[in-house]
This record gives structure tokens, C-alpha cells and sequence, in this order.
């Protein structure tokens, strides 16, 4: 089998004899080149995998490499090389299609990891059955998302995903994920309004043993658990403030720092974002940092709610229904011709981001379908009530419970009573001691 060929573009010989040395060690070809123009010529001729472009080269900027690839040699992923610190240059390249960067000088680790990582990408079906089956719908809208999706998931960049809730921003990050040549590498979602404060930077960073009351052992952190592949930051704009700042400086460094510990770890994650508000609004009230902004969207990709693809509503329906029959062990109920007039013509307000909001199926143990679903009044679907065979509660409440509830309605007419009439100050109080007290 040919080893897989890597271009390196730079102007300085040391530089590329360095990197040629390195990449050979690591039973990868490497070929180089001294400017843009030698760049371009080569990358024509095609059999390259890879290119590693530095930024500064005498007849032009690394980064007119990078643009220039993406229309000439679009199934060859670049890599540019940056200088310690420059952030913003790097932040350029990956807008412009870059897969990823190193900053000056190279550290091998950094770069075994960067060039295995790009090499996973020669030969994968950028077509996925898989993704074809998760994603439903045919409209404008989702071609666009499809299309978004297969190419940032050839792109280490963070991404940004906005839509409203239950949009799907969730099975949006991990068609990237899968789609990207991270799949084999765990997918961590993290929602980081469910995490209490307290507790927020040692689940995400993790600790050292001995570090806080309760730490009893050391932790990795969630950051930590999905090394080789991707975190996916659910509700991001529910971040405090101080923990916004670390994770920018996990995001710049590549590096976490545990609780407890004294030096940062390297970390190989890609990182994915999604909130369900507007990120630039909350950066104008103060509530978002504006540099922490910038560098989690890189790239930004927006999920339509169901509003905007009123095309994909009769095939949603049809997927739910299916599901729905397979859940209950029955055959999939079908609409009717009135059904399908009806929800083609109905106007989906902005609290139906999908359908995860306007169904609600119930278990089959708790019903039994004998026949179609018919539309009510309001215009949803439902299932018919004749035919339902509802399941008692399996547990009864407790005694005390029940005892706690009765006192609870006693106190409640009591107030009742006493409010109808018109009582001395006095009376008030001991009328609500004694319903506090019971």
C-alpha cells in the first residue's frame, strides 16, 4: 500500500527539512516547495493527501493557498502553519476552509496528531446512508444543512449551531461528528444549563483528588472524555461568565487545567456549540463574552424550525407515524387525504421549532390504536380516543402522602370560608396560624 503523500509549502529550508524528517518518521511521504506559485503547480499535478502551508511565502499569503485549494483541489485538506500566539490569522484560515493550524515553533505531538487526523479523511464517502436516514426532509432549507454539514465536518473549526428549541441542533453536531474523521472517537454532549455553577468547572475540567471537600479520587472531566474526538456544548449561552474565560483559554491553548492541578494537560477536542438564543444579542447585554464569541463561531450554521420547510411536513409526518407503529407493535396508522390538506395548510407558530413539540406519544402499554388518527379542532393530529385502553398507575400514593394532600385541601377551604367574610385583623392571624399549623 502507497504511504500517503504530504506537501509542504514554506520558505525556509530548515523549516522544511524539519517537518520532512518529522512526517517521515511517521511513515508519511512529504514532498515540499518554496513558494506559492511551486504550491500550485504541484497540488495541479495532483497524488497529494495533505498540505501544510506556512503563512508568510515570497509571492503571496499561505492563506490565498487555502482559498485557492477550495475551488482547485477542494478533496485535499490544508493545515497552515502560524506563528506562536496569532490567533487571529489562524481564526482566518479555517473561515476561509483551512482543516486546521499549528502555531510556531511545531511540536511533533501536535503534529502527529494533526496530520493522522487529516489523513482519515482520504477515501471516506462524503455521502453517509447513515446521516441520509437521521436527517429528514428534501426541502431548500435542509439541502442547505446537508450541505453545510459535509463541509464542516472535513474542518477541525468550531462550529456554531442556532435554531430554536427542538430544531435538532443536537443530531445536527453529531452528523458532523460522524460525517467528520472523528467518527471512531467518543461524541460527548454537554448541557451546560442542566450542570449547577458550583460544580460546573470540576465536571468539565475535572479534579485532582484532595482538591475540594468530596474529591476522593481524581477526575477527568467531560473536556477530557471525549480526547481524539468531539464536545458538543449544548445551551452555551447558559455559561457563567467565569467559566466563559477558562474555556477561551482552553479553546486558544488546547490545554485543561483540573481542579487541583498545578499544570495544563493537552487536549486534542473538536468543539461544537449550540444555543437556541441569539449569541450576539447576549454579547451586546454584556451577558456573553464577545471574545469567546468569535472563536466558537467560526463557522455558523442555523437550523430551520418547521415553519420554513413547510415541503418536508407530510414526510416528517409519515417517519413519525412509522415510529410510532413500530414503538406500539402495530401497523403504521396512516392520514388521510383531509389530515394531509390540514397540516399542509396549517401555519406552525414560533413554539413548534419541531415536531419534537407538537407530538406526544404515549407508551404502548399505556394505549391501543384500532384505527387512523383524525384531526381536532385546533388543527394537530391526534390519535383516536375510542380504542385507548389507558394502564392503571403502578405504584398508589402512600398513606402520607394521602393524609398530607387532604390537610392541604382542608387549609385551602378554610381560606376560602373565612375570606367571604369581613373579620377583625386579629381574626386573620390565628386563622393562619391555625392552618399553618394544622
Amino acid at each position: 500500500m502507497a504511504k500517503p503523500l504530504v506537501l509542504v509549502v514554506d520558505d525556509e529550508p530548515d523549516i522544511r527539512d524539519l517537518l520532512s524528517m518529522t512526517l517521515e518518521r511517521m511513515d508519511v511521504g512529504a514532498e515540499t516547495c518554496g513558494d506559492l506559485t511551486a504550491a500550485r503547480d504541484r497540488l495541479t499535478k495532483g497524488g497529494i493527501d495533505l498540505c501544510l502551508t506556512d503563512m508568510k511565502l515570497p509571492d503571496g499569503d499561505g492563506l490565498e493557498l487555502v482559498e485557492w485549494m477550495q475551488s482547485e483541489t477542494p478533496g485535499v485538506p490544508v493545515a497552515v502553519i502560524t506563528a506562536h500566539g496569532n490567533v487571529e490569522t489562524a481564526v482566518r484560515g479555517l473561515k476561509l476552509g483551512a482543516f486546521d493550524f499549528v502555531s510556531k515553533p511545531v511540536q511533533v505531538t501536535d503534529l502527529r496528531k494533526m496530520v493522522s487526523t487529516a489523513l482519515r479523511l482520504t477515501g471516506k464517502d462524503e455521502s453517509s446512508e447513515e446521516e441520509d436516514g437521521r436527517l429528514i426532509g428534501d426541502s431548500a432549507a435542509m439541502s442547505r444543512v446537508r450541505e453545510l454539514i459535509h463541509r464542516v465536518a472535513r474542518s477541525q473549526a468550531p462550529v456554531h449551531i442556532f435554531g430554536e428549541s427542538g430544531t435538532g441542533k443536537e443530531l445536527v453536531a453529531r452528523l458532523i461528528h460522524d460525517s467528520g474523521p472523528r467518527s471512531e472517537q467518543p461524541f460527548v454532549p454537554v448541557n451546560c444549563g442542566a450542570i449547577p455553577s458550583e460544580l460546573m468547572e470540576s465536571e468539565l475540567f475535572g479534579h485532582r483528588r484532595g482538591s475540594f471537600t468530596g474529591a476522593v479520587e481524581d477526575k477527568d472531566g467531560l473536556i477530557r472524555s471525549a480526547e481524539g474526538g468531539t464536545l458538543f456544548l449544548d445551551e452555551i449561552g447558559d455559561l457563567p461568565l467565569h467559566m466563559q474565560v477558562k474555556l477561551l483559554r482552553v479553546i486558544q491553548e488546547r490545554a485543561v487545567r483540573p481542579v487541583g492541578e498545578t499544570q495544563e494537560l493537552p487536549i486534542d477536542v473538536r468543539i461544537l456549540s449550540a444555543s437556541h438564543r441569539d449569541l450576539s444579542e447576549l454579547v451586546a447585554q454584556g451577558k456573553f463574552r464577545e471574545d469567546l464569541f468569535y472563536r466558537i463561531n467560526v463557522i455558523d450554521l442555523k437550523v430551520p424550525p418547521l415553519r420554513d420547510r413547510q415541503d418536508d411536513i407530510l414526510q416528517l409526518a409519515t417517519h413519525l407515524l412509522n415510529r410510532l407503529g413500530a414503538r406500539m407493535g402495530i401497523e403504521p396508522p396512516e392520514m388521510s387525504k383531509d389530515a394531509q390538506r390540514k397540516l399542509l395548510s396549517t401555519v406552525f407558530p414560533a413554539t413548534f421549532g419541531n415536531w419534537r413539540t407538537s407530538w406526544s406519544v404515549q407508551p404502548p402499554s399505556a394505549i391501543r390504536v384500532e384505527s387512523t388518527p383524525t384531526i381536532s379542532r385546533s388543527g394537530s393530529i391526534r390519535l383516536p380516543r375510542s380504542g385507548f385502553r389507558r394502564s392503571t398507575p403502578a405504584v398508589r400514593p402512600s398513606s402520607r402522602n394521602w393524609r398530607t394532600s387532604n390537610a392541604t385541601r382542608s387549609c385551602k377551604r378554610w381560606n376560602r370560608r373565612v375570606t367571604t367574610r369581613r373579620r377583625p385583623p386579629s381574626y386573620w392571624a390565628s386563622a393562619s396560624g391555625r392552618c399553618a399549623t394544622g
